[in-house]
């Protein structure tokens, strides 16, 4: 009697992709069931001696993680412990970590979370959902629905005169929130491999950043506005780049004298980096005197709700003579975009605005490269 032969549960494939290279990846059956593990390694065209020894490497590698998979498989199914919690409820897992960032993190960044969870829910609302239940084709299919379906304020059930599509950066936002998801049930044991591996996201759409030139800011400066607390705290920003969520929790603590400067010392809220920040004279006497302060009292005093501060900036504007759209952001804007028209290298405009990555303020650089083109395309024809 033959003994047939035993079916392999892990095989090696490839994919070609439209550069001439050849993408490995996994396929992995498991209880009927078969699953895809994107590996990220790729075959180039073989056209030197060394090109055909980095694809050995690279077959290797692909190999020695196939090995591994196979392993694993075995473990769970011979009954060895198995460390992975996939049955875990995922709502749960995404709730818990969306109260973490509660206190941690922006106001608007925690709000995306809670938003993406509304989305999520409405896309799969099986209260029951486990991390064994998303797979990459889950994924995928989120993708798709926040691509063709989801709507701006689609979880909102109050009634409105129209609906819209998701912006591409809400797409964005909502994707990369799951993504995070994910990678930290990765890193805490919950999945043994990640389900969006290899599943590309979505692309940022570059917004707009409305700032103000010197003249305005100096109109503004003479203007009257309605609550003196927010004149001083947006032309603070102006002056120093500072989010409207620093300069609310800015302390007395978190301001020192150095070598006649005044400089801030403090922790930014929406990234958690340590900053070190010199201000101007102007800028230290818009903080004014500390008198009796202690060190943990705020600097700036009450500014009001965001939605209140900015209908206050806009009337605050039209008395300076000014029809922009007003928010406290932008004087943050302002600042990044006056530093660089003044010849301040980027690197540096990126330290002092406390970017993570250049890329972030590069933005700003086309702002003033716009300006530069607009100031050539006035010269007069002089001939």
């Amino acid at each position: 009697m033959a003994i047939s032969p035993i079916k392999e549960p892990v095989k090696i494939r490839r994919k070609n992709l439209a550069n001439g290279n050849v993408s490995l990846y996994l396929a992995i059956y498991i209880n009927g069931r078969r699953e895809y593990e994107f590996l990220r390694l790729y075959l180039i065209p073989e056209k030197t001696k060394a090109d055909k020894e980095r694809n050995k490497q690279t077959l290797a590698l692909a190999n020695s993680i196939k090995a591994q998979r196979i392993v694993d498989i075995q473990n769970g199914a011979h009954g060895f412990k198995d460390d992975y919690k996939a049955q875990t409820l995922f709502y749960d897992y995404y709730t818990a970590l969306t109260e973490k960032r509660r206190k941690k993190e922006s106001k608007g960044n925690f709000s995306n979370w809670a938003s993406c969870l509304r989305h999520l829910k409405k896309y799969d609302p099986r209260p029951t959902l486990t991390f064994a239940d998303i797979t990459p084709k889950w994924v995928q299919g989120f993708h798709d629905y926040l691509e063709n379906e989801a709507e701006a304020f689609g979880c909102d059930h109050r009634t409105r005169l129209e609906r819209h599509p998701l912006s591409q950066n809400s797409r964005q936002s909502y994707f990369n929130k799951l993504r995070a998801c994910m990678r930290q049930a990765y890193e805490d044991g919950v999945i043994r491999k990640n389900p969006m591996s290899g599943i590309k996201g979505f692309n940022a759409q570059e917004g707009t950043r409305d700032y103000l030139t010197l003249e305005e800011v100096r109109a503004m400066a003479a203007a009257d506005c309605d609550y003196p607390e927010i004149k001083r705290a947006f032309l603070f920003s102006c002056l120093t780049g500072l989010r409207r969520s620093d300069i609310t929790k800015l302390t007395w603590g978190e301001v020192t004298k150095l070598d006649g400067r005044t400089r801030l010392i403090f922790r930014q809220k929406k990234t958690g980096g340590q900053e070190y920040l010199d201000i101007t004279p102007q800028a230290a006497e818009l903080i004014g005197d500390r008198g009796t302060a202690k060190p943990g009292d705020n600097v700036f005093g009450d500014i009001r709700y965001p939605s209140d501060t900015n209908d206050s900036l806009r009337i605050w504007a039209l008395r300076a003579g000014i029809d922009k759209r007003i928010s406290f952001h932008v004087g943050r804007h302002t600042f990044a975009v006056l530093m660089l028209t003044l010849g301040t290298d980027i690197y540096t405009v990126s330290k002092l605005l406390g970017h993570r990555e250049l890329k972030t303020t590069q933005i700003y650089a086309k702002i003033v490269d716009a300006k530069k083109q607009e100031a050539v395309d006035n010269i007069p024809k002089i001939f």
